[in-house]
């Protein structure tokens, strides 16, 4: 996983986080235009979304959205040093 990807995933889980608050109704997709599977850990090497995930997300309502968001910030935190400040989730 590129961790230049994985800094921005992060810093945009945190606004999608934050402007839930603001409006509900819009989750923008992680998509970053990579869309390579890594067979390994069955994520999307880009978004870092499973296949499911990406085939569901047209169609998905808000909650499925923001979940998924939660997810891609608990597979960051899985697989980077959890000492880095930029990229550790919210306490």
């Amino acid at each position: 996983m590129n961790q230049k990807a994985m800094i921005f995933l992060a810093a945009s889980a945190r606004d999608v986080r934050a402007r839930a608050e603001i409006d509900e109704a819009v989750v923008p997709s992680p998509c970053m235009s990579v869309c390579q599977m890594d067979e390994a850990l069955g994520l999307c090497e880009g978004c870092l979304r499973t296949l499911d995930e990406i085939r569901a997300w047209g169609n998905a309502d808000a909650v499925f959205k923001r979940q998924v968001w939660g997810d891609i910030e608990a597979r960051i935190a899985q697989h980077l040093d959890r000492d880095d400040a930029v990229l550790a989730p919210p306490a």
